[in-house]
C-alpha cells in the first residue's frame, strides 16, 4: 500500500469514528428526550413572583418531564405542594434572599459547563470563574460572595489524593476574590504544601471573610477555618467533608468517613465551641453538601431509581440533634436551598 493510499485510508477511518461519535451522541440525546416527554407530568403551579417573597425552598427539579433540570422553588409552609418553575436549568443551584448562583451543563459531542450569578429574574447577570467539572456552589448569606468547586482531575470524592479540584471565592459582579487552593493551609502548627492539597465545598459566615471548607491532603480530611482577608486556612478537627455552618453560627453540618467502605459518609453535625460532634439519625451514605432549614434540622439530597427504571433523587430532612427519623421533604429534587 503506497503512502498516498494509507493517507487515505487513515482519513476514511478518522470519518467514520467522527460519524459513529455523533451518531451515539444524537441517539443518546434522542432517547433521553423520549423518556422525558414520556413521564408524567409534575404538579406545578403557583406565581413565581409571588413565591419569590414568601420564605421558600430553592432546588433543581429531578422529576421526569419536561422541566427536568430546571430551578423551581416550593413555600416552606408547603413544600410538598404544587412547585413553581423558573425559566432556568442548573446541574446546582444555590440562593440567597437576591441572587443565585447556577452550575449548569451545556451536553453535546464536547460537554461544557458555565458558572453565573442570576439576577432576581433569573437571568445570567455574571459569569464566574470556572475550570472542570462543577461539584460545590455556595454563596454568602447576603449574596456579596459566591463560592464554587470544580473537578479539575478526577469525579469523585471518594478516594481522597485521587481527584483534583480548584475552589474559587468571587464577588457577585464576577471579580476574583482567591483561589483557596492557593492559601495558607494550617494543620497541627504545621504548614501543608503538598501537591496533593485540595480544598472544597466552602460555607460561609456571615461577615463577608470567615469561611469553612474541607481540605484534604495525604489521605486525610479536615474541617479549616478560612480568612480571606489573611488568604489562610487553619484546621479545626479532623474526619470532616462537605461543611455547612448552622444559620446561628454555632455548629457545622458534614459528611464523615470513619470506618466506612470507600465512598461512604455519615452525616453528623459538630458544636464549634464544645468541640462535640453528633450523628444524624439519616443511616443512608449522603454524598451532598447538606442545607440547614434552620437551627434544629437539616436538608440533604439521595439519589432514587424511580419506577421505570430511570434515576432521580429526593431531598430528605433530618433533626440536627441526632434524634427522629428521617423523612422526605420534597419529592423528586435536588440541592436545596432555603431563602427566608
Amino acid at each position: 500500500m503506497t503512502a498516498r493510499m494509507r493517507i487515505v485510508v487513515l482519513a476514511a477511518i478518522l470519518v467514520l469514528a467522527a460519524l459513529g461519535s455523533v451518531a451515539y451522541v444524537w441517539k443518546a440525546h434522542n432517547d433521553r428526550a423520549k423518556t422525558l416527554s414520556a413521564a408524567p407530568a409534575v404538579a406545578a403551579g403557583g406565581d413565581l413572583a409571588a413565591v419569590s417573597k414568601q420564605p421558600r425552598l430553592i432546588f433543581r427539579s429531578t422529576a421526569l418531564g419536561s422541566e427536568y433540570g430546571k430551578v423551581a422553588m416550593v413555600p416552606l409552609a408547603d413544600p410538598g405542594g404544587p412547585r413553581t418553575f423558573t425559566p432556568t436549568s442548573c446541574e446546582r443551584v444555590y440562593a440567597s434572599a437576591a441572587d443565585a448562583i447556577c452550575l449548569s451543563a451545556d451536553r453535546g459531542l464536547v460537554t461544557t459547563y458555565k458558572s453565573q450569578i442570576l439576577d432576581s429574574s433569573w437571568s445570567p447577570a455574571h459569569d464566574l470563574p470556572l475550570t472542570g467539572l462543577p461539584s460545590r456552589a455556595r454563596l454568602s448569606p447576603d449574596g456579596s460572595l459566591a463560592a464554587t468547586t470544580t473537578f479539575v482531575f478526577g469525579d469523585s470524592y471518594a478516594n481522597p489524593g485521587k481527584f483534583s479540584t480548584r475552589t474559587v471565592v468571587s464577588r457577585k459582579d464576577g471579580s476574583t476574590v482567591g483561589d483557596i487552593e492557593k492559601f495558607k493551609l494550617t494543620v497541627d502548627r504545621k504548614v501543608i504544601t503538598a501537591v496533593d492539597k485540595n480544598l472544597w465545598g466552602v460555607t460561609f459566615a456571615d461577615n463577608d471573610n470567615t469561611f469553612y471548607a474541607t481540605a484534604a491532603s495525604g489521605g486525610k480530611t479536615w474541617l479549616v477555618k478560612g480568612s480571606l482577608s489573611d488568604k489562610t486556612v487553619t484546621a479545626v478537627r479532623g474526619d470532616v467533608e462537605c461543611p455547612s455552618l448552622s444559620p446561628d453560627g454555632t455548629r457545622i453540618a458534614f459528611k464523615k468517613h470513619g470506618d466506612l467502605p470507600s465512598g461512604k459518609w455519615r452525616l453528623a453535625v459538630y458544636d464549634l465551641a464544645a468541640g462535640t460532634e453528633t450523628l444524624l439519625a439519616e443511616q443512608n451514605s449522603v454524598d451532598d453538601q447538606v442545607e440547614w432549614l434552620d437551627n434544629r434540622t437539616v436538608l440533604y439530597g439521595l439519589p432514587r431509581t424511580a419506577e421505570n427504571g430511570a434515576a432521580t433523587s429526593d431531598i430528605w430532612r433530618v433533626p440536627a440533634d441526632g434524634s427522629g427519623s428521617p423523612q422526605v421533604m420534597v419529592r423528586d429534587a435536588w440541592s436545596p436551598a432555603v431563602v427566608r
